[in-house]
């Protein structure tokens, strides 16, 4: 009986993209696939002839050489065309029906396979100063670790785990399903291989604790808020003997009540003196390596920003460092004393700024819009 064109196999045109072709035979398998129609012959021969135009078509080197020569290009089963006993392909297709990583072998062990542990996160406050220039700390971690007592098998170590007779310790068994030969996780012992008759009575058979560790942490310099530092090892133990998770520690910094802080560069506003605006002045800064002197020239408005190179935040990890950028504000007394308002008024008078509602500066204005 000679054989069906491979692509007729799946309905696809010969055109068909690898994708086109994987989900053709994948709709097919699962239609016809023996789980789903017990002792019909059809339905079998159907599923294996659709396993073998897909094993062929989406190989590339295969595909090419079916396209120019047809069937003889790619031989017989087993050789160079469809092998049964290859189903690595297959079960990634096939994989969330009916289990199908476990009957191709992809649960092999899945219950007894070491799992990395759980990564963890840990909220840490510091203040504006801890940021800057780094702290530091202790911090307490709650987390699952290794039971000692049985290094996290779960079994009393007096006594230990027993193999699984089902699956003679493999952690799966094997039956004739029609066509194939299926294996899945053994029921028995959940994959694991082995059963424990006689818990470990430190953990309750589940091979970890939780325990609250101490942990010191050296936080560098420059950090910020929302920063995430990772501690590599400390999150939760792994099972099975696999490796623990890591930790990850989330910065919230405080508000300073003088700096605010844009990247690498600290801002702040600075009240000055109506005389010292106008007169021009020297006056302290705080810094963040104490104070320093800024000069604050003549005529100085309310809204002028000053800035002192490298005095700001230093990059992590380098030496570079922000600016810090100052910004005056002007400050108008509210009560004068007699002889502040007799000086004022003068200044006022030698100014020609009226302070009288009559020929005022205001009146001026308002003249203007007629």
């Amino acid at each position: 009986m000679s054989k069906r064109d491979y692509y007729e196999v799946l309905g696809v045109a010969r055109e068909a993209t690898t994708e086109e072709i994987k989900k053709a035979y994948r709709r097919m398998a699962i239609q016809h696939h023996p789980d789903r129609n017990p002792g019909d012959k059809q339905a079998e021969e159907t599923f294996k002839e659709a396993a073998e135009a897909y094993s062929v078509l989406s190989d590339s080197e295969k595909r090419a050489r079916y396209d120019r020569f047809g069937h003889a290009g790619v031989g017989s089963p087993g050789a160079g065309g469809f092998n049964p006993a290859d189903f690595s392909d297959f079960a990634d297709i096939l994989g969330d029906f009916f289990g199908f990583g476990d009957f191709f072998g992809g649960g092999r062990g899945r219950q007894n396979r070491m799992r990395r542990g759980a990564d963890l996160r840990y909220n840490l406050t510091i203040s504006f100063e801890e940021a800057v220039r780094g702290i530091a700390t202790k911090i307490k971690i709650p987390k699952l670790e290794t039971c000692l007592t049985c290094e996290g098998t779960g079994a009393n170590p007096a006594t230990g785990a027993v193999t699984c007779n089902s699956c003679s310790g493999q952690g799966q068994v094997r039956f004739q399903q029609g066509f194939f030969t299926i294996s899945k996780t053994c029921p028995q012992c959940g994959g694991r291989g082995q059963i424990i008759r006689d818990p470990c009575t430190a953990c309750r058979g589940n091979g970890q604790l939780q325990k609250e560790k101490n942990l010191e942490l050296r936080i560098p310099g420059g950090v910020d808020n929302g920063s995430r530092l990772r501690v590599a090892g400390e999150g939760e133990a792994g099972a099975n003997g696999g490796p623990p998770g890591d930790l990850y520690v989330v910065l919230a910094v405080e508000p300073h009540p003088f700096f605010e802080r844009h990247g690498n560069d600290l801002h702040c506003s600075l009240p000055i003196g109506f005389t010292q605006a106008a007169l021009g002045a020297e006056i302290e800064v705080p810094t963040l390596d104490g104070k320093e002197t800024v000069r604050i020239p003549e005529g100085t408005q309310t809204g002028t920003v000053f800035r002192l190179k490298g005095r700001g935040v230093a990059s992590l990890n380098s030496r570079a460092r922000g600016d810090q950028f100052i910004k005056v504000t002007v400050v108008t007394p509210r009560k004068l004393t007699r002889e502040q308002r007799e000086l004022f008024e003068k200044l006022a008078e030698i100014s020609g700024d009226e302070v009288s509602e009559e020929g005022s500066l205001f009146e001026k204005v308002w003249e203007m819009f007629g």
